[in-house]
């Protein structure tokens, strides 16, 4: 027995002796004659709080007793009592015309009853609908856990679940509770694993690429599933990657390359785009918008920069860039036992060679024409002209230097050359290689750090001599 109830128990006890040995002098101080009037003394007081606290602790413990018993019995003892009450005050309506009594007189008085107008009947009927209604009332409480179980039930058929599940009312019910809470439990544990596996999931297979392809899980994912987009693919690569590698353990290395995709991939994110692959130590991602791949492209150089002055643990590193816009086919593709999501065009086999020309040129960052016109005409970019890629369809393709990745001095400068320089570069293209090579050394100059310049200087002396230089 709780110790609650214990408490309202002796409280009942108490009060219920009390109110038996005091009941005459509460009844004495009750006077009916043509009215009824009270006149009591402190005895009286006494014994009519007894009894007001042994109704109250009556009550409690009979509700208590109720939500102790199982659904049926609770019925039952919620019934009986107001059907006792009810048909012994029906019974007593109904014969009132029958007693003879003073106080008997004073209530066929008050109720308006005579022995001729059958009022009493009247009477009954009303006590029959405070009956009904106190019986809706008893019944609403009772099976007003049953309304929570229902909703509970639906809500986990559903498949959503809550924080807990509250049901209330008696014993049985809260065994219910337990059960449905359990069943809770079990849903939310394999929710929360389904969002820990969409979350590793999103890790392998990005949910933009999943949003491209109209598919909200990777369970949606069939072989032949593709739409075409236009987008901006960028090929991220470390410079002398090879040369690093051979001076660490296997495990550095690992690390080295792990400290490259941690700066790379979380800005590549944080613009809008995301990696399509790990190619080893590069990186093709994608980008939606031709402006965030470039402020992302500036962003990881600089970053990368910053990394290397402040931690000279580890070899520096060192990237290259390329950016090239076209339409792009997002798909899956592979066999039903190994399906692999992907990008595939010619716009990210020019961006793959394109990187081979910036590794040739020892510049940051380079972009194709097509990059060029899909930037917003308001957008702030510093760039110039650095050549034309042959492509085997004898077709070529505009390339661009992205200067926004260089300290101010160095930009400055290479803007300040910047006319000299696209010269240069048309008087080579068009095989006027003294001319070419007299405007670069103009440009080396003003800007001896002109990587590209020098470059291009060195070719023309090589055409110039017959020699045959590497072809763009």
């Amino acid at each position: 027995m709780k110790k609650s109830i214990k408490i309202w128990l002796i409280v009942f006890i108490i009060s219920f002796v009390g109110s038996i040995l005091l009941f005459n002098s509460v009844s004495n101080s009750i006077t009916i004659a043509e009215g009824i009037y009270f006149n009591f003394d402190a005895v009286g007081y006494v014994g009519l709080a007894f009894i007001l606290i042994a109704l109250i602790s009556g009550g409690v413990l009979y509700f208590k007793f109720i939500k102790a018993q199982n659904f049926s019995r609770m019925l039952f003892f919620l019934t009986v009592p107001l059907t006792l009450v009810f048909a012994t005050a029906i019974y007593f309506v109904s014969n009132i015309n029958s007693y003879t009594n003073t106080q008997i007189d004073l209530v066929r008085q008050a109720l308006n009853v005579t022995s001729t107008n059958n009022i009493n009947y009247v009477w009954a009927i009303l006590l029959t609908i405070v009956y009904l209604i106190l019986l809706f009332f008893a019944f609403s409480y009772a099976c007003k856990p049953i309304k929570k179980i229902e909703k509970a039930v639906y809500r986990l058929s559903d498949g959503k679940v809550k924080d807990e599940i509250t049901i209330g009312g008696n014993k049985q019910f809260q065994g219910i509770e337990h059960g449905l809470n359990k069943i809770n439990d079990v849903y939310k544990e394999k929710e929360n694993l389904i969002k820990k596996t969409n979350l590793e999931y999103e890790k392998f297979i990005p949910k933009q690429f999943l949003k491209f392809l109209g598919k909200n899980s990777i369970l949606e994912l069939e072989l032949g599933n593709q739409v075409q987009k236009e987008v901006t693919t960028m090929f991220c690569d470390i410079r002398n990657s090879t040369a690093t590698s051979s001076t660490l353990s296997l495990e550095d290395n690992f690390n080295y390359i792990n400290s490259y995709l941690k700066i790379v991939s979380p800005l590549i994110r944080k613009h809008g785009g995301f990696v399509d692959k790990y190619l080893g130590d590069g990186i093709l991602a994608v980008f939606i918008q031709a402006e965030n791949a470039m402020e992302c492209a500036v962003q990881i150089v600089k970053t990368i920069e910053q990394k290397n002055k402040s931690n000279t643990n580890t070899p520096s590193m060192d990237v290259g860039i390329s950016l090239n816009t076209g339409e792009v086919v997002f798909g899956v593709v592979g066999e039903e036992e190994r399906k692999s999501p992907t990008i595939i065009s010619d716009t990210v086999n020019l961006a793959s060679k394109m990187e081979n020309i910036n590794k040739f040129f020892h510049t940051k960052i380079i972009f194709s024409k097509r990059t060029l016109n899909s930037l917003r005409n308001e957008y702030p970019l510093s760039y110039r002209f650095i050549g034309t890629l042959t492509l085997e369809d004898k077709d070529y393709l505009s390339m661009f230097e992205c200067l926004d990745s260089y300290d101010k001095k160095i930009r400055e400068k290479l803007e300040s050359v910047k006319v000299t320089f696209e010269q240069g570069v048309r008087f080579y293209n068009l095989g006027k290689y003294h001319n070419a090579k007299d405007n670069f050394q103009l440009v080396l100059k003003r800007a001896r750090e002109d990587k590209v310049a020098y470059m291009y200087y060195n070719k023309c002396e090589q055409k110039i001599s017959g020699e045959n230089p590497m072809r763009l």
